[in-house]
């Protein structure tokens, strides 16, 4: 699994990367991982043919959720955070095409579980890379909305 763009291993139990190939699906099934999340766009540059029908081939679960680049929307983390609860037990890899909205993602889901504090978020996200000032400000106003729940 190593070889897949942007890998970062959070856990035994969680990972977030950009997109991975179809070969490196498979290796991602060999090493447990029961559900596999795409945040990425299915017709997307970096997209596989069908995703969806390799991994569940694989045996593992499915979900999507299409993040559109210049224009993250609260409601789509919501659905994030709430799969990543129903799934809490369960080795899962979330990916997106360069791991910059699976990051900022993850990392999100980590605060709202309390494992990060805001400067551990911001760091989680730049050990990826540099948010631009449209996925700065979904994180800055994502942070003030958990903050609220």
């Amino acid at each position: 699994m190593s070889a897949i763009y942007n890998l970062h291993k959070v856990s035994d139990r969680l990972a977030c990367a950009g997109q991975p190939r179809e070969d490196q699906l498979a290796s991602i099934a060999t090493e447990g991982c029961k559900v596999v999340i795409n945040l990425g766009l299915a017709d997307g540059k970096y997209a596989l043919k069908d995703e969806a029908a390799s991994v569940t081939g694989l045996g593992m679960a499915y979900h999507h959720i299409p993040v559109l680049f210049d224009r993250p929307q609260a409601g789509e983390l919501s659905e994030f955070i709430t799969l990543m609860d129903k799934h809490a037990g369960d080795k899962t890899f979330v990916h997106c095409a360069a791991n910059y909205r699976a990051s900022v993602f993850t990392g999100l889901y980590l605060f709202s579980k309390g494992k990060l504090d805001e400067e551990g978020l911001q760091n989680f996200i730049e050990e990826v890379w540099q948010p631009n000032p449209t996925w700065q400000l979904f994180v800055e106003e994502s942070i003030a909305f958990l903050k609220g729940r």
